[in-house]
């Protein structure tokens, strides 16, 4: 796996813009001014109730929020290293046979092809395979799913909660004009304040961050495609550049889409 180190590098750089947008307006030491505990709880609080209600269990509640790392630190699949893997095996299995791919197939470091290469060993039928394989894929394509809608639905729900809280201080600031004047001004501030919670975390952290899990999830199912064709190529005991053939037409295909 390669650290994402782009997705990193735009994640800080956002709070940087931040940072630089407060800076310029009154001063660093003005950033007291957007801290408001309150407002950050009804904000962020609701938009992840909200969620929440939307989850099925409390499994996948945690399973998106676990989405967060793993958009960010979470590394991306090397795609040239497997098919490389797959073209060596192809050549030893033609070579040795296939029971030679025990020991190299012990030490790959994508777990999804170890998978199938010991499937390979042990002698499995093509078929049983192919459904043994599909099946994972498909598990991991689901919870992939319930990552990125999770993310999406954070993201739709925050700007609309930072506006219950504004309507919140809104009606408070109604209720105390007659009496206390003077406190317009912070109590406008103080209501906005929730609007901007809700817009800072739907374009910093949740579009971005369902965006990078939507391309991770599509990048992984594709690999997951070669891996499948890989291994059953070898198990027939193709020529390896056949194989580059049928990993080249999968790419190709994936990316007319």
């Amino acid at each position: 796996m390669r650290i994402n180190r782009a997705g990193i590098t735009g994640f800080m750089m956002c709070f940087m813009a931040i940072i630089f947008g407060v800076a310029t307006n009154g001063g660093i030491q003005t950033i007291v001014n957007f801290i408001h505990l309150p407002s950050f709880i009804v904000t962020v609080g609701g938009a992840l109730f909200a969620v929440l209600i939307t989850a099925d269990t409390f499994g996948d509640f945690i399973l998106g929020i676990k989405g967060f790392g793993y958009a960010l630190f979470g590394g991306m699949t090397n795609i040239d290293g497997i098919t490389e893997s797959i073209y060596e095996m192809s050549d030893l299995a033609r070579k040795e046979g296939l029971l030679s791919l025990e020991e190299m197939g012990s030490q790959l470091s994508d777990s999804f092809l170890a998978k199938g290469i010991s499937l390979v060993v042990d002698g499995s039928e093509p078929d049983l395979i192919r459904d043994i394989m599909e099946m994972e894929m498909s598990h991991k394509y689901d919870n992939d799913k319930k990552q990125i809608r999770f993310w999406q639905d954070l993201g739709a729900y925050a700007p609309a909660w930072g506006m219950v809280g504004t309507l919140i201080g809104l009606i408070n600031m109604m209720k105390t004009m007659g009496s206390d004047s003077s406190a317009i001004g912070a109590g406008m501030s103080l209501a906005l304040i929730t609007t901007l919670y809700g817009s800072i975390i739907a374009n910093w952290i949740c579009i971005p961050i369902s965006r990078k899990l939507e391309k991770k999830s599509d990048a992984e199912y594709l690999v997951k495609e070669i891996v499948i064709e890989g291994v059953l190529s070898i198990q027939a005991g193709e020529n390896t550049r056949i194989i580059k053939e049928k990993i080249r037409a999968i790419v190709n295909e994936e990316n007319e889409k």
